[in-house]
């Protein structure tokens, strides 16, 4: 009888992998290879350039001048400032919409008016903030100087700090809506009985919301910052719309330089250097993120 059990456990294992087969020929196709050929390109020299120097092998020779490259280093401190600030907010933002989503009556209007600026494609987004923020146009630019926050012939797009707003404003706008449906899915799984009994032992809604229903929360709240996090150190078409990097490199992300670096320098074997840097930085991230976010699930159900 256990070896009967045994051949229709190994059959049936066949055969679902056999169903799975086509869908890992596909992610092979579409993802493995092309890391693969970007890995190979990264430890070559490749410049279309200079197509007679051919493409002979120099080992981590790119990724050495990447960690020596100035402007890589700030790449890479302006992608990691854009997802320390933008992330938390957004955060923040969604729990905020998911909070009042379930706590008011008008569900339907606040389910539509949150789930806007998600609908909207990123580049209209992104156009969007920049004519607001425009210096001759913009109607947010105007207020600011309307109220005197900036002066009159303040121009947010040439000033190095100032030209992050647009960037961080448009990101968090747009992306909120959606860290805000994952975290309305994290309150609907928590018994609302837990709530109701606190609320009998004398506890407002604030020390409710932090005792009961914020750790609850957690696994959720992990979830939404990783996918969110993972968005962010590849940040490329938000910047590439709203400032293009400018002014000069001031708010160039690392996977806008590996574009440059490709596209317009036509340097393949850099380029492919820095495009596996983003790669590696956001695997790297990922794996760590799995392993907190296994030790939030085990926190919430002990």
């Amino acid at each position: 009888m256990n070896h009967r059990t045994a051949s229709i456990e190994r059959a049936e294992t066949r055969f679902a992998w056999l169903l799975v087969a086509p869908a890992l020929a596909v992610i092979l196709l579409v993802s493995l290879v092309p890391i693969a050929v970007t890995g190979w390109d990264a430890l070559h020299v490749h410049d279309l350039r200079l197509p007679w120097l051919g493409q002979p092998f120099i080992g981590v020779g790119n990724f050495v001048e990447a960690v020596n490259d100035p402007r890589f280093r700030a790449a890479l401190l302006h992608t990691g400032a854009f997802a320390l600030i933008s992330v938390p907010l957004e955060l923040v933002l969604g729990l905020g919409l998911a909070v009042l989503h379930s706590a008011t009556r008008g569900r339907a209007f606040v389910r539509v008016s949150a789930l806007l600026p998600w609908a909207i494609p990123t580049v209209v987004a992104a156009l969007l903030w920049r004519f607001m923020f425009d210096a001759q146009t913009g109607i947010l630019a105007a207020s600011f100087r309307t109220l005197g926050v900036v002066g009159p012939a303040f121009d947010w797009f040439v000033h190095p700090l100032a030209a992050w707003l647009p960037i961080i404003a448009a990101d968090v706008w747009k992306t909120t809506p959606f860290v805000a449906i994952l975290l309305l899915a994290g309150l609907q799984t928590i018994d609302p009985v837990l709530g109701e009994a606190a609320q009998i032992d004398g506890a407002g809604p604030v020390r409710r919301f932090f005792t009961i229903t914020l750790p609850l929360l957690t696994p959720a709240l992990v979830v939404a910052a990783a996918f969110r996090m993972l968005d962010a150190l590849r940040l490329f078409d938000l910047v590439y719309v709203v400032t293009g990097g400018g002014p000069g490199s001031a708010t160039e992300p690392v996977s806008l330089y590996a574009f440059i670096t490709l596209m317009q320098r036509l340097r393949f074997g850099y380029g492919a250097a820095l495009s596996m840097t983003v790669f590696l930085l956001t695997f790297a991230f990922a794996l760590v993120w799995v392993r907190v976010l296994g030790r939030s699930l085990t926190g919430a159900r002990s």
